[in-house]
């Protein structure tokens, strides 16, 4: 599916930047991308890159949306990397020029965006040296969460990054419904479906989720956060000592869902 220019698909009304690594530029430096930021709207598995397209386009993430890096093995499957929300940006914001992608960048939770030429941010760039400072730091705390991802996938149970996934999806939407599969989640985990079939069953007669057709729900977010690793916790911390107040809070995610309302992303799974 593909995405949408806002005026033709969902009309956003952003007064102010729905993505904390732009509320995070000084008024200066916001002030040279402001003309170039362009307002999009994205569904469900949209795909903003696929391995080996040149980067021509930086995607800001506002809102609940969600996207995830997937790199693509020989066998076909595609495994997540990174996750990507309101916090960052996905694009060649630190590298000059227009590099191919090394992994697809799909769409999770759909909502808007904004969308900037990699031209235009160069340009921006090669203006003010505290954007391209800020910009690096995030590169540097988008890096710490791939290391973290590997050692996760290396050494905790499913179970354990199961909860890790669900967890971070919920603190970037403030959204109890998630509206993945679970093939889905076990193809992002890299593990098999009989796995995730165990996890999400043992999950329910606990009470910590609810499957529904299309997703699942998170009953029980205490009990969630206590079957997860702490490897959030781990990315927040960098996140915070690196771009504080950038990484998404839990009572800025509640609030975002409730101004959302039903345009919320876990509202439009089937009931």
């Amino acid at each position: 599916m593909n995405g949408g220019e806002a005026g033709d698909v969902r009309k956003l009304r952003i007064e102010r930047p729905a993505n904390n690594l732009l509320r995070a530029l000084r008024a200066e430096d916001l002030a040279l991308l402001t003309p170039h930021l362009r307002p999009w709207f994205a569904d469900t598995e949209t795909v903003l890159y696929e391995p080996g397209d040149s980067v021509q386009t930086v995607y800001f993430p506002c809102g609940p949306s969600l996207v995830s890096y997937v790199v693509l093995l020989e066998d076909g499957r595609g495994v997540e990397t990174a996750l990507v929300g309101r916090e960052g940006a996905l694009g060649g914001i630190v590298s000059q020029g227009r590099l191919p992608a090394y992994a697809r960048g799909l769409v999770q939770f759909p909502g808007p965006f904004y969308r900037i030429e990699s031209r235009e941010l160069e340009e921006a760039k090669a203006q003010s040296a505290t954007l391209r400072y800020l910009f690096a730091r995030y590169a540097d705390c988008l890096l710490a969460q791939v290391f973290q991802s590997v050692a996760c996938n290396a050494t905790h149970t499913i179970e354990q990054r199961v909860a890790k996934w669900l967890t971070a999806a919920l603190d970037r939407t403030g959204d109890h419904d998630v509206p993945l599969t679970q093939e889905q989640l076990a193809s992002m985990l890299g593990v098999g479906r009989s796995y995730i079939s165990r996890v999400v069953q043992n999950m329910k007669m606990r009470g910590v989720l609810e499957t529904r057709r299309g997703g699942v729900r998170v009953r029980d977010r205490e009990q969630l956060q206590q079957l997860s690793c702490r490897c959030n916790d781990a990315v927040r911390a960098h996140f915070d000592d690196v771009l504080k107040g950038v990484y998404p809070t839990e009572d800025e995610s509640t609030i975002l869902k409730l101004n959302a309302g039903a345009a919320a992303p876990g509202s439009r799974m089937p009931g």
